[in-house]
């Protein structure tokens, strides 16, 4: 892949959906979209996605597996700013299971905190705004790592993942759960369609704006396909790395280990 995205010496530019843009500008462009759809996020997902994502994000925490017990298991969710990733963890574990939810965006890492709160989860997730190209954590600090749906929104990805695999301690492991490439044929075309054509109306019907929405679906075409993704992980240090495709290619479930 030549993406700058994912190639932070390639000219100085990278990609914001369909358009070049220069690099240092992409953060600030995505961090607008999500500024505009942060209080309908989760709803918008469940319109999108048909309400699969509840069953991917089942999946990742499945793979996750945080102890029952009261063994201490820490997590740090990447561009989790809403807590949906890091709610299902802690459920999942045992009263030593504990979160951290990392966001660059205020407004979505606001929403996530008022549901800790409603939750009754707030002594167990904490939220802190944060950019994944450097992140504010002490090597070694964490179990496991996840980004879900955020990974392809990050300006410059090598060093995202660079990033989580210094924070995980030595035998943590780094999950990512993204958009991928449909391999079934017919089915690509209906979600070809589905995308460009249903996704953005329903942008503008449910949160009033398309484009926002425009921008998800481009930014998940430019995304590369399993096997290279894979390779960058490799290539960030990351061992034993692994993935699997759900739905038919639609979603992908990445994960490696810092040995």
């Amino acid at each position: 892949m030549t993406d700058a995205a994912s190639n932070p010496s390639a000219g100085g530019e990278t990609h914001f959906g369909y358009r070049s843009v220069p690099l240092g500008e992409k953060q600030a462009l995505v961090d607008d979209v999500f500024h505009k759809v942060a209080r309908r996020y989760d709803i918008m997902n469940d319109l999108m996605s048909g309400g699969m994502h509840r069953a991917w994000k089942d999946a990742l925490v499945s793979k996750v597996r945080p102890p029952q017990s009261a063994r201490a298991f820490r997590l740090l969710d990447l561009a989790g700013g809403t807590g949906d990733v890091a709610f299902r963890v802690v459920r999942a574990g045992g009263p030593g299971t504990c979160a951290v939810v990392a966001d660059i965006n205020a407004d979505m890492l606001a929403v996530g905190r008022e549901r800790a709160q409603k939750a009754g989860l707030d002594a167990r997730v904490e939220f802190a705004e944060a950019n994944a190209e450097a992140l504010p954590f002490p090597d070694r600090s964490f179990d496991a790592v996840t980004i879900a749906f955020g990974i392809r929104n990050v300006p410059r990805i090598p060093l995202a993942l660079a990033e989580m695999r210094r924070v995980l301690k030595p035998g943590g492991r780094a999950f990512v759960l993204e958009f991928s490439k449909v391999d079934v044929p017919v089915l690509d075309k209906i979600y070809e369609n589905y995308s460009f054509r249903v996704i953005p109306e329903l942008g503008r019907r449910v949160a009033g704006d398309a484009e926002p929405y425009q921008y998800l679906v481009e930014s998940i075409r430019r995304f590369p396909p399993p096997e290279a993704f894979a390779g960058m992980m490799r290539a960030a240090g990351l061992a034993r790395v692994d993935f699997l495709r759900m739905t038919g290619g639609v979603v992908a479930l990445h994960w490696g280990f810092r040995i």
